[in-house]
This record gives C-alpha cells, structure tokens and sequence, in this order.
C-alpha cells in the first residue's frame, strides 16, 4: 500500500522514475513495522525549498533507528545502510507526544 501510495504522488507530480522512492518507503515502512509500536502514518510531500520529494513514515516506537556496523554475513540490518545510500538526506527525530519520525529526501 506504501509503494502505491507514493508511486500515485509521483505519478501527480509528473515524476516518471519512482523506483527510489518506492525503496525507499518500502525500507522505513517495514522499519517502523518491525521495530515501531502502534499506527503507522505515511507522510509523502514536495520540499517547498527545492521541490525534492519527502517521505516521512510515523510510528508510536520510543526507540530511535540505528544504523549497524555493516555485516555482510547478517540476514537483515541492510535498511539504513541502503536508504542512506538512496536518499538525497534522511534522518529521524523524535515526536513531543511521544513515537518518532524517520525520513528521506528523494534527489531526482
């Protein structure tokens, strides 16, 4: 639903080349699935600074995402390595009412 959702933004906004995006909402959905608590809320919206689409994806988790050491042998602990990769800029911070948000700037 994430996937569909951004790629319907983007197919609004006359970006042609979602495939980025669609990573990158894919990985910090999952993260706030996996390691989040409670709702999750999908923000996707143009920068009004430069235009750059953002993807913010809310959840009710206290803890912050960490990004671990690379281990090539490990089965998971890939996501932040390859949204920081993608993203034009990404980061997290945390919400006053509790739960925090992650994000990512998608560069086109």
């Amino acid at each position: 639903m994430a996937r569909r959702f951004l790629a319907g933004r983007f197919a609004e906004w006359g970006i042609a080349d979602d495939h980025d995006g669609r990573l990158l909402v894919s990985e910090l959905v999952t993260n706030a699935l996996v390691h989040g608590d409670g709702p999750i809320v999908l923000r996707v919206f143009q920068d009004e600074r430069d235009g750059l689409p953002m993807i913010e994806v809310w959840d009710g988790g206290e803890g912050q995402p960490v990004m671990r050491p690379e281990n090539h042998a490990a089965t998971g602990g890939r996501g932040l390595h390859m949204v920081a990769g993608l993203a034009h800029d990404w980061g997290t911070r945390p919400l006053v009412e509790g739960g925090k948000i992650a994000w990512a700037k998608c560069g086109l």
